[in-house]
Formats: structure tokens, C-alpha cells, sequence
């Protein structure tokens, strides 16, 4: 029997590395997704075909972690493809783990709730990484749009329509981990400036929250502005990002910013629907390139 599930990708509205310090943040998951197959097989040791490479120790712990807490023997073979590369920044560590404990929980009829997916996959990347919120983990698990708070004290799915985003990926690959040491190293050595700088952007989260639920697009484009303004205070923005979020505003986006650890991968603008060819044409102008994706999507689901 082959067990075909997937999980979503994510964009991070608000709230990025302030969330490692125990900061809510907003982040929405997004429909490209990375599909995990799952078998059980005659083989002594696992089977990994996980072409997007850097996965696969994601999935060798996953498979590590689940048969520890259930005492499992059997072999499996795990086949992984996704719809994004895992150079874009989209989450695909995270989605790729969370998938991989759906799978194996529906192949061995071991039911997992979703709390328990998001518990045991955020274990995976504290023991690969030994840094991480787990926000991402949190999006590819529950799916839609979510308030999180470090570590899942809060994992709140908000309702609402999906978000009019345009998505430009810089061509840099983001090393994410650098990123969050080089900000805990700042924390260890300007524990009360960075702790301002994450107040201010918890101050824009809330009101990003309700600015989201009432659909007040004009505001939350202003608020995403402010906390870019915010991430490069911290120094994890690089030129490209600025360029492009720059050339979205004057392009008329609502707002626009970085979407993740910085240092490359993303950036994300709010639109007016009547502004987007003229946002994305911007942002292509200095080099950008646009990422055609949906906001809001489902989590972690079977395929059939």
C-alpha cells in the first residue's frame, strides 16, 4: 500500500525573528506544496528518494522520531517532490517533515492529531537546526492564515479570504539558520535594543491581526512597511530585498517587505488587485522574480 499525502509552503506576513524569542507573528500558508509518498517495504534499512536533497535528513529523522515513539521494526521508502525548490524559501524542510509524520501515522494506522504532528516535527527541527520558532512547521500543519506564538504556545487559525500577495524571490538562497544566530548574537550582546526592536514589531503583529480580520488592506500594507523598516534595523534585509520592496511601493503596492530570515529568498507586497501587473512588473524590472501562489491554502492533507 502507497500513502500519498502533502503539505503547504509559507509566507511569513509579520513577526520574523522576533518569533524566536517568544513575539507572536501572522503567517499564511501558501498552495505550493511538497508531496510525500510513503511504502512499506522488505528492505533492511529506509529508502530516501527526496530530489530535493536538502530534505532528506529531515525525512531520516522524522522516520527516526516516529518509529521511537511507537516502537516500530519495518522499513519504509519515502518519495518526496515538491511544486517549489527549497532555494525560494518557501518552507520546504518544514512541509517535507510534517508530511513525512501524516504519511507514516495514516501507513501504519498510528493516528496523529495535528497537535501531535506540529509536537513531534518541531522535535525533528530543533534536533537538525537547534534554532527555530516553528511557525513554519505550525503553517504546514493547521494550513490557512495563523497567529503563533514560539514553539506553538499559540497556534491560532484566523478566518479570512485569502491575501492579495505578490511574491518576488531575490535569486539569493537565504542561509536561515546564519540568520538566527546572527541575530541571537546581537540579543546576547544588545539584549535591550533588540528587545525594543521586537516590542515595536509586536506592536505591528496586533495590529496586523485586526487589521487582517476586518480586511483592511490599506493599513496592513503600511504595518508589512514598517516591519521591514524594523528588519533591517536588525540587519537581516540585503540590498536586492530593498530594491525590490522599494520598487513594489512606487509600483503601488499597499506595502511591502522581506518574508523570512532575510538575507535573500523572498519578499512579499500587498496589492490592490488593479495594481498588480504594475507591482510585479516593477519588481521584475530590477531583477525580481515573480512567484505565482495563493495565500490561506489547506495544511497537511491525504492526496488521492
Amino acid at each position: 500500500m502507497k500513502i500519498k499525502v502533502s503539505a503547504p509552503g509559507k509566507l511569513m506576513l509579520l513577526g520574523e525573528h522576533a518569533v524566536v524569542y517568544g513575539y507572536p507573528c501572522l503567517v499564511t500558508a501558501v498552495d505550493k506544496r511538497l508531496y510525500v509518498q510513503a511504502e512499506i517495504i522488505n528492505n533492511k534499512e529506509d529508502e530516501i528518494i527526496a530530489p530535493q536533497v536538502k530534505e532528506s535528513r529531515f525525512v531520516l529523522e522524522s522516520i527516526a522520531q516516529f518509529k521511537a515513539k511507537f516502537g516500530l521494526e519495518k522499513s519504509v521508502r519515502i518519495i518526496t517532490k515538491g511544486d517549489f525548490s527549497h532555494r525560494v524559501g518557501l518552507g520546504s524542510s518544514s512541509a517535507v517533515t510534517v508530511a513525512t509524520f501524516k504519511a507514516l501515522s495514516l501507513l501504519f494506522k498510528l493516528p496523529l492529531t495535528l497537535r501531535e504532528i506540529f509536537d513531534l516535527s518541531y522535535k525533528v527541527n530543533l534536533s537538525i537546526q537547534g534554532v527555530g520558532s516553528g511557525f513554519d512547521l505550525a503553517t504546514a500543519t493547521y494550513g490557512r492564515t495563523i497567529f503563533f506564538v514560539t514553539g506553538g504556545k499559540i497556534i491560532e487559525p484566523l478566518k479570512i479570504n485569502p491575501l492579495p500577495l505578490v511574491v518576488g524571490y531575490s535569486g539569493i538562497k537565504a542561509d536561515t539558520p546564519f540568520y538566527i544566530r546572527k541575530v541571537a548574537e546581537a540579543f546576547k550582546r544588545r539584549k535591550e535594543d533588540l528587545n525594543q526592536i521586537f516590542n515595536e514589531i509586536t506592536k505591528l503583529v496586533y495590529q496586523a491581526k485586526k487589521a487582517i480580520l476586518k480586511s483592511e488592506f490599506k493599513l496592513l500594507g503600511e504595518l508589512m512597511t514598517k516591519n521591514h523598516q524594523w528588519l533591517k534595523k536588525l540587519g537581516v534585509s540585503v540590498p536586492k530585498l530593498d530594491k525590490m520592496v522599494m520598487a513594489a511601493l512606487e509600483g503601488g503596492a499597499y506595502g511591502a517587505k522581506l518574508s523570512g530570515a532575510g538575507g535573500g529568498d523572498c519578499m512579499i507586497a500587498l496589492v490592490d488587485q488593479k495594481n498588480r501587473r504594475k507591482v510585479e512588473s516593477a519588481i521584475k524590472k530590477i531583477g525580481g522574480e515573480i512567484i505565482k501562489t495563493k495565500t490561506n491554502a489547506k495544511g497537511v492533507k491525504l492526496e488521492i
